[in-house]
């Protein structure tokens, strides 16, 4: 069993138990939108609510407590949505789907959540609170990326953590729990995501945080998880020591406080059970998954991925524990507490290299990369990894130590990340991409005061940085101590013939030490985004622009300012966006559903093919403002437009998730269609079959855009010529700003 990724398959499902801190604390939190709820339904002078938030909470409990969760919760908690609803208690509604998505993400189901999760977003967001620093939205937000992250939605979850995080600053006191759980989820995301260090880094800030808070911290389940979370990462990373150490910790906690009923002390159990087998302590790991499965089965049934991915933990270590010739007695259950070893027992000797599993990796073979001479880089294939991948070692490997050493007492003021143009920046890099402006290469971030300072010796420092580095079978990028040697300043070949290109020279450069101001001014013409009471503003920004603004990786962001500034570009207010929808709905009518099939009927061919590409663009984009680009990013410029589509599409949660292929579909066969030759292989039989198919799809398209326009309430209508449709969605748009509206 390769032990790194079974702990990268267990800790994404288990490490936490089903139902987290964040989502316990949640429930509270969320109430605290009553306030808000309430004081908007006295200003609108609506009769009070007839939910009772109280009373749900206490059913749910009641319903854990008796251990009943996995055939009486989900039908609760969906009545409860319905009663919420029906007395137009929005704030008792967000109580319920904070809720609803612990459960559904305990339960493994991923796709039931992308609804409770789009429903929380836009209910926040008509409640008015994305706009402030309420409890309910930083619990919202933690809520909602701790889903996107179950279901391996990284990108979406680490935006909406960094969401939460800057409205935490404002809304939580320094020990607040909620603070230590959005540090335990963020730890969960960096260790999904390769980065256990950082993953470290916040699992001890927050163990920090709980330890703070807690009256008795040597019988507390949450000093217990954080501790085993803590466990597995240390794991991840090789320190046996330390991770033994922490996992008995936490069942040590579990035995002072008498605890070991709790649906909880299954994931300390197989934590434990989890640094066992790295230490080859086959017959203890085997104890302790057996006891978890136990625990799990009571709390929650066999019909769960906690139960099915431990089971199969215990699987490969009763196999182990064979292959090594160690007897484990049979009997249930075997591990009692006193079985399972102190929190103060000593290690045996560990293998040097940590690698422990029955199947451990030999030693990889390494693809070496040269970014030296252009003759060099000929005899090299292109780098095995991407860009972000790349930019992100270099960071860690020669960026991050360098500022520690030269830098320190700036250290905990630099933002470091790849954000912006280029192809890397969204993900899509390829080969192909390597032929110009690619290199190892990241951004750094100052405030105007401290790039005064040191901005132009930072910036020599990171120009001198050494580039040569090589790419194991493994995909781990090592980098080697030979600085560049060219005197042009431009990036060598990391592949064949790779340049600089003029766009990523001088003020259009794309890497190095810059102002946060500079940065982002250098894109959209802004230092920060549009007021949220300035439409105009936001209408004028392309959503490609804001794309390029909003894209890629902050690797470190120690003050918070960057990752502030970034996001208020992504959250587009929502009049914008509703605007933004029904001059998208005017111009698939116009272009799709009036223009297209006239212009084919007089036999323009032109004049259609300009029709396609209008209806395509304007369809593509609806697609993602209907997702809503706070979540899912903004759609980028026409090279990657349909990567970024596929991307969405193929996600969990996404909205019209059939409409990319639909478009494609429409593309391929408009040269039959337009012209009736034989491009993309569908010449030969006329024109006549592919416009029927194109029409056909636009109008199944529009069919599709009225069904989610209805699931959003943003109409009554089932007329699906889309033009009819606008006044409708204008119809929520609060502002009376000329701008937003129709003519």
């Amino acid at each position: 069993m390769d032990e790194e990724a079974l702990l990268k398959q267990f800790a994404a499902q288990f490490a936490h138990g089903p139902d987290d801190a964040d989502d316990t604390d949640a429930a509270a939190a969320a109430q605290g939108a009553d306030s808000t709820a309430n004081q908007v339904a006295d200003d609108a002078d609506q009769s009070p609510a007839t939910f009772d938030t109280q009373q749900f909470l206490n059913g749910l409990d009641a319903i854990f407590d008796r251990h009943t969760a996995a055939t009486e919760a989900g039908p609760y908690l969906e009545q409860a949505m319905v009663d919420a609803e029906n007395a137009g208690d929005e704030a008792g509604l967000l109580t319920v789907l904070n809720e609803t998505m612990g459960f559904y993400r305990s339960q493994g189901r991923h796709k039931e959540n992308q609804w409770i999760v789009q429903r929380a977003l836009e209910l926040a967001a008509r409640m008015g609170l994305t706009t402030g620093t309420s409890e309910a939205w930083a619990t919202t937000l933690i809520n909602c990326a701790t889903s996107m992250r179950a279901a391996k939605q990284y990108d979406q979850a680490e935006d909406l953590y960094h969401q939460a995080q800057s409205v935490c600053r404002h809304s939580l006191a320094p020990t607040d729990r909620r603070l230590a759980a959005l540090h335990n989820n963020l730890s969960m995301l960096y260790s999904e995501t390769n980065r256990p260090d950082k993953a470290e880094l916040e699992l001890r800030e927050a163990l920090r945080i709980i330890e703070a808070s807690s009256v008795n911290p040597d019988a507390d389940i949450d000093v217990s998880s954080s501790h085993t979370n803590l466990a597995l990462t240390l794991l991840t990373e090789h320190k046996l020591e330390d991770a033994h150490w922490h996992a008995a910790k936490a069942l040590e906690i579990y035995r002072t406080g008498h605890l070991e009923h709790s649906a909880h002390y299954a994931s300390a159990l197989a934590g434990f059970a989890q640094v066992c087998f790295a230490e080859r302590r086959y017959a203890d790991a085997v104890t302790g998954y057996r006891h978890a499965l136990a625990v799990i089965e009571e709390c929650y049934g066999k019909d769960t991925d906690y139960w099915r991915i431990t089971a199969d933990n215990l699987r490969q270590a009763e196999e182990a524990a064979a292959q090594a010739g160690v007897t484990v007695d049979n009997a249930g259950v075997a591990g009692d507490a006193g079985a399972l070893p102190q929190s103060g027992s000593r290690l045996p000797n560990s293998p040097a290299q940590g690698k422990t599993g029955a199947n451990a990796a030999s030693s990889p073979s390494t693809v070496s990369v040269s970014t030296g001479s252009a003759g060099a880089a000929e005899a090299v294939s292109a780098c095995p990894v991407s860009g972000l991948k790349l930019a992100r070692a270099f960071w860690t490997q020669m960026g991050k130590p360098m500022i520690a050493a030269k830098y320190p007492q700036y250290a905990g003021r630099i933002a470091a990340g790849l954000v912006g143009h280029g192809s890397e920046c969204y993900g899509f890099d390829d080969a192909y991409s390597q032929d110009h402006d690619f290199g190892p290469r990241f951004c750094l971030w100052l405030t105007d005061e401290d790039y005064a300072a040191i901005g132009e010796q930072l910036e020599a420092d990171y120009e001198a940085l050494p580039r040569k580095f090589s790419v194991d079978a493994q995909g781990r990028v090592t980098f080697e101590a030979h600085a560049r040697s060219d005197a042009s300043g431009a990036f060598p070949s990391a592949g064949a013939g790779s340049t600089v290109t003029p766009r990523a020279q001088d003020a259009n450069r794309r890497d190095g030490v810059f102002r946060i101001g500079d940065f982002f001014e250098s894109i959209t013409g802004y230092r920060t985004a549009p007021a949220q009471t300035a439409p105009h503003e936001w209408l004028m920004l392309a959503e490609s622009t804001l794309a390029a603004a909003t894209n890629g990786e902050v690797f470190a962001d120690p003050t918070g300012q960057f990752s502030k500034t970034r996001q208020g570009f992504k959250d587009m207010p929502d009049d914008v966006r509703l605007a933004l929808i029904s001059k998208r709905l005017g111009m698939i009518a116009q272009a799709g559903q009036y223009n297209l099939p006239r212009s084919l009927k007089r036999g323009d061919g032109a004049a259609a093919w300009l029709s396609i590409h209008e209806f395509v663009q304007a369809t593509a984009s609806l697609v993602f403002l209907v997702n809503v680009p706070m979540v899912v990013g903004y759609m980028p410029y026409y090279k990657w437009q349909f990567a970024a589509l596929r991307k969405l599409s193929g996600s969990m949660f996404a909205l019209l998730p059939n409409v990319g292929e639909q478009l494609e579909t429409v593309m391929r066969l408009s040269s039959a269609a337009c012209y009736g030759g034989a491009g993309f292989g569908e010449g030969g039989k006329g024109a006549a079959p592919a416009i029927e198919k194109i029409n056909d799809i636009v109008e199944q398209i529009a069919v599709d855009i009225v069904k989610e326009l209805k699931r959003e309430h943003l109409t009554t209508s089932g007329e699906t010529f889309l033009e009819w449709q606008r006044p409708y969605v204008e119809d929520h748009i609060a502002s009376d700003d000329p701008v937003l509206k129709s003519l």
